[in-house]
């Protein structure tokens, strides 16, 4: 049985959550605030967290940034449930390397789809040698990602679309598939969120002094070329 906790402090969400999963047989285990939240987590880790943005002294963007960071819990895919509209809550969450979200009010049925598809996404993680690009060199197993000799750190999100990139080198990937295949959802509006974690992942790169291999193809989307190292 998959294990899931929410960290959600209005008591009625958590109780609706809780009743929801479980009646879909899940495992659920409801957090008021992060303290008891980070207490749990050191018995026990979940398959998955739905995390509420709106929390009494430490909020949720805050764990979200602390459970990516940490090496033991980076892999634990996170959904964020929050009131808030704006798309730029949105992007700060996914930037933060969330891997879905769901606006409240939400319905149980999108609840349920959402975290299978979530679950599913984070099953497709297989043993695969590493990917060699030039003078690149990305670990998926590992989870690291080397120029030369020089380690580059990514984000949870920016090293999956960079390996996504990788793997299709040379094929124009659409902004729209790559939110598909990244973030599971098509963000209608929000394609804002790939371009922000291309420009980071240049950013990155270009840091180690890495030539930028990242190409963006005009009203299309990008691709990873060949280009020779300098």
């Amino acid at each position: 049985m998959r294990l899931i906790y929410c960290v959600e402090d209005e008591t009625g969400i958590r109780e609706l959550i809780t009743l929801a999963l479980s009646t879909a047989d899940f495992e659920v285990k409801g957090f008021e605030d992060a303290q008891a939240f980070y207490a749990e987590m050191k018995n026990k880790l979940p398959d998955l967290i739905l995390l509420d943005l709106m929390l009494p002294k430490i909020d949720g963007m805050t764990i979200l940034r602390e459970l990516k960071a940490n090496a033991e819990y980076k892999s634990i895919p996170v959904i964020i449930l929050t009131a808030k509209s704006m798309e730029l809550d949105k992007v700060k969450g996914l930037e933060s390397g969330a891997d879905d979200f769901i606006t409240k009010p939400f319905g149980v049925l999108e609840l349920l789809a959402r975290v299978k598809a979530v679950l599913r996404r984070s099953e497709k993680k297989v043993e695969e040698e590493p990917i060699h690009y030039n003078n690149l060199v990305l670990d998926y197993n590992k989870r690291t990602l080397h120029y030369m000799d020089k380690q580059v750190t990514l984000t949870y999100k920016e090293f999956e679309l960079l390996h996504y990139l990788m793997l299709n080198k040379g094929i124009v990937l659409s902004r729209d598939k790559i939110l598909q295949e990244i973030w599971g959802y098509d963000y209608e509006g929000e394609t804002r969120t790939v371009d922000m974690h291309i420009k980071t992942i240049r950013q990155k790169l270009e840091t180690a002094g890495c030539t930028n291999y990242i190409a963006t193809v005009r009203s299309a989307g990008y691709k990873l070329e060949e280009q020779a190292d300098s």
